[in-house]
């Protein structure tokens, strides 16, 4: 009797610089940036990422292009909304919405990343900021009783 093993071929893990060439090949645009990280861009969207010893990392999570800086997504509670680190804001239409979230699977799926569940479903906001939660990103609000 003869018995057969089958090896499992061990899974290549691709270079930084041949994950670039996946999302150059499927339609991203990637560009230097100054820090020695590299920004992804397709559209109007872009994201910063830089290797961490052969592991993409990124900078922050997608956004808009914003001039020269990329705008995450805010949730205020009555709209969602776009904010640079230098303050900028513009209102989140749409067409923003379903180009970021369109963005961000196809970079998951050309970079080899999992792509989870609850941010499948639809965009993910960078940050919640409810006007009717006073203090909340301040740390632990005063309590009524302490003076």
């Amino acid at each position: 009797m003869k018995f057969m093993f089958f090896r499992r071929e061990a899974p290549k893990n691709p270079t930084f610089a041949e994950r670039m060439e996946n999302l150059r090949k499927a339609g991203f645009t990637v560009a230097a940036l100054a820090g020695g990280g590299v920004r992804v861009t397709r559209g109007n969207c872009a994201i910063d990422l830089k290797d961490d010893g052969g592991t993409v990392r990124s900078l922050g999570r997608a956004g808009v292009l914003m001039g020269t800086e990329i705008g995450a997504l805010v949730d205020g509670g009555f709209q969602k909304f776009f904010r640079t680190p230098g303050g900028k804001k513009r209102p989140a239409l749409a067409d923003d919405l379903k180009a970021l979230h369109e963005f961000e699977e196809d970079l998951k799926e050309a970079l080899g990343q999992e792509s989870y569940y609850n941010e499948s479903l639809g965009t993910v906001s960078t940050f919640y900021l409810y006007d009717r939660v006073k203090d909340r990103d301040h740390g632990v609000p005063k309590r009524a009783w302490e003076a």
